[in-house]
């Protein structure tokens, strides 16, 4: 028997048109060219016989069952999202999709963009929607204090910069 996970809280329906390709991408990728590869492998390694001891027709289901379940997934998923492909009619605020950049108290600064909890990349700079910081940013302008709280404590920064690509 499975462990027990409450469901999780959805995410915010909102995604720029870029991560919208990239999920579209990866379902093309999983389903015409991941899936019938793995199907292919198991299909040989069920002609061999003994089923119980093939790592190939074993590790084979177990990833036809991985695709098979972000397939699902990913369809679900894409057919309720919004792609948000047109900046806001006040770009002077921070409001999805836009790069915002902050100053923190030391004069150090950062550079992230507003994107949906499905595209967030924190390397790249993309933050989530959805997450602490970007909604303590959601509707400020330029020169307004942000007051991110987090477990650590209580951060500051200003806006110092808001562009739409």
């Amino acid at each position: 028997m499975g462990r027990y996970r409450p469901p999780r809280k959805r995410g915010s329906r909102y995604i720029t048109p870029e991560g919208e390709a990239t999920l579209r991408a990866e379902l093309h990728q999983l389903w015409k060219v991941e899936r019938p590869q793995v199907t292919n492998v198991v299909h040989e390694a069920a002609k061999n016989g003994d089923r119980s001891e093939n790592g190939d027709y074993i590790y084979g289901k177990r990833r036809l069952r991985e695709i098979d379940s972000r397939v699902r997934f990913l369809n679900k998923r894409l057919d309720e999202l919004e792609v948000v492909d047109r900046a806001p009619d006040d770009t002077s605020k921070v409001r999805f999709g836009a790069w915002v950049t902050l100053e923190d108290e030391n004069g150090d600064e950062q550079r992230w963009r507003i994107v949906g909890p499905d595209e967030f990349d924190l390397k790249a700079g993309k933050l989530s929607m959805d997450s602490p910081m970007a909604r303590s940013m959601l509707g400020k302008g330029l020169d307004d204090e942000v007051v991110v709280r987090s477990p650590s404590g209580e951060q500051l920064f200003y806006v110092v910069g808001v562009e739409y690509a």
